[in-house]
């Protein structure tokens, strides 16, 4: 048995890390004149390969390129990450200018190993090396801030509306206990396989080698696998889990759940915030074929824009939902569908229920925050759900002028 509990720190909050956010100009300033955290950094005691997971997407962006091509298989004690610019389509003076940019960071800092980069925002652009490179002069590296996790979570933000961040502390029967913590930053672009937009993760449990990654797997299908704001996938998309087993402390099913918790909150926070959103919706598809048919279906409804639309209208159109389900080319029919809101049951097994009655309710619980739409296949167990939001016209503002 074991318990978990929540707790301060943010990614600080394990044993041995340290993270902060600086200034280096790439945003503008704030609205009271107060210069904006462009420039995070993840600083661990110890040097550490990490568990990594990175976008599907062809055209990976240049930081994932270094990784792979200099730091993948080897031990790295520090993270160094940018917002406003995705140094993704660069080509190899995009590499180069990582290399550059981990180089003069080294010679600053001797003691930092197989740095690693991490980018988010426009694509297309060459990085403001100088820049970069001159907001080392404010990294205060190994200075123990009760706010600086704080400020590490703020300064990854783009589009955000809010920083996104969580620690727990796992508790075992034994009398050990090991803490999670983590950060993300994720608005827009938000369609991931196998990732998000950026998540670093810190915990000081003793996770095995060979383990690691599966674990890390597992929980990303469920949670950054499961959301979509917008049904475009990113160039830069990457989460990172490092664990320096200073706790000396580690159980196979606590880590896991613990961790399933930090990033279903991740993830659900990443819908929550989608640019214009004003609403979380679960997705739920069970009586499938199979798993892979619900995920199919699910997924296809946390992406159809017509669904996207119709919730942030508030308007129950049921009929938007059991269309995208018969599109997506899942095994269903109308005899054995059915659609509920939270519980109120608007379609059953041929039967419409839609009266107004009902109509009122559905529309009532869509003026939740959150809520939930199910649709049972009835053809078998498979079961998934997926996240999504709603689409409106703050989205489409934010992002017709996203380069200005």
């Amino acid at each position: 048995m074991f318990d978990i509990i929540p707790v301060k720190g943010g990614i600080n909050a394990p044993q041995g890390f340290y993270a902060d956010g600086v200034s280096a100009g790439l945003k503008p300033p704030l609205a009271d004149g107060t210069p904006a955290l462009d420039v995070a950094f993840l600083y661990s005691e110890d040097a550490l390969k990490p568990f990594t997971l990175f976008t599907s997407n062809a055209f990976q962006a240049a930081p994932i390129i270094h990784f792979k091509q200099f730091v993948q298989d080897k031990e790295s004690n520090f993270v160094l990450i940018n917002t406003k610019n995705a140094n993704a389509m660069t080509g190899q003076k995009g590499v180069q200018d990582v290399c550059d940019i981990l180089s003069a960071l080294t010679q600053k800092f001797p003691f930092i190993q197989n740095p690693i980069m991490s980018s988010t925002g426009v694509i297309g652009q060459y990085l403001p090396k100088d820049k970069i490179i001159a907001s080392f002069n404010a990294f205060e590296i190994q200075k123990r801030d009760e706010n600086a996790h704080a400020r590490a979570a703020d300064a990854i933000r783009t589009t955000d509306a809010f920083s996104k961040e969580i620690a727990l502390r796992v508790q075992l029967d034994n009398g050990e206990s090991f803490c999670i913590g983590a950060m993300a930053k994720g608005a827009g672009m938000i369609q991931p396989a196998l990732a998000t937009m950026l998540c670093f993760i810190t915990t000081d449990a003793l996770v095995p080698q060979n383990e690691g990654d599966r674990i890390l797997r597992e929980c990303a299908k469920t949670s950054f696998n499961a959301i979509s704001v917008d049904g475009d996938m990113s160039t830069n998309d990457s989460v990172f889990l490092f664990a320096n087993g200073r706790s000396g402390a580690y159980n196979e099913a606590a880590f896991t759940e613990a961790l399933k918790m930090i990033m279903h909150k991740l993830a659900t926070d990443m819908v929550r915030d989608g640019e214009g959103a004003t609403k979380l919706v679960a997705f739920e598809v069970c009586g499938a074929r199979d798993e892979a048919q619900a995920v199919c279906a699910a997924k296809a409804l946390s992406n159809s824009l017509l669904v996207k639309t119709a919730i942030y209208g508030g308007d129950p159109n049921w009929g938007r939902i059991a269309s995208t389900i018969g599109a997506s080319g899942v095994e269903c029919n109308e005899e054995s569908l059915k659609i509920a809101f939270d519980s109120v049951v608007v379609f059953d097994k041929g039967q419409i229920c839609f009266d107004e009655e009902r109509e009122a309710k559905a529309a009532a619980i869509m003026e939740q925050e959150s809520f939930r739409i199910t649709c049972d296949l009835g053809k078998g167990n498979g079961r998934f759900v997926a996240y999504g939001c709603d689409l409106g016209y703050n989205y489409v503002k934010i992002n017709a002028d996203y380069r200005s």
